[in-house]
């Protein structure tokens, strides 16, 4: 059974950073495409980070350069370090992973689509204050 269980999340102020995790069990890890999403209240669900099963990531168009997806395999944790945080950021944060078997596109393509993933953490709330 697929589980994902994210922490990190929390309250701080605009400019400063924060790392989120993601531990995942019930499956081979490092052979699922892994992904961040987020959704603000009254907005749609957006893809954040993905990363496939050989390390290619992709990102959300806001959050390049100032957010990096990573994942350690033997500890099978999935990691967004997000730095510069902006009051656009607040949002609860999702974990999910696809798999086995995962296409590279459904990270790698366009942008990342939530209905591609079937599996999904509870997820962790982040605000961004002024």
């Amino acid at each position: 059974q697929v589980q994902l269980v994210e922490s990190g999340g929390g309250s701080v102020q605009a400019g400063t950073s924060l790392r989120l995790s993601c531990v995942a069990s019930g499956y081979k890890f490092s052979s699922y495409c892994m992904a961040w999403f987020r959704q603000a209240p009254g907005k749609e669900r957006e893809g954040v980070a993905g990363i496939d099963a050989d390390g290619n990531t992709a990102y959300g168009d806001s959050m390049k350069g100032r957010f990096t997806i990573s994942q350690d395999n033997l500890a099978n944790t999935l990691y967004l370090q997000m730095n510069d945080l902006k009051p656009d950021d607040t949002a609860m944060y999702y974990c999910a992973a696809e798999g086995p078997f995962c296409p590279s596109a459904v990270v790698t393509g366009s942008r990342l689509v939530s209905r591609k993933f079937t599996y999904w953490g509870r997820g962790a709330q982040v605000t961004v204050s002024a």
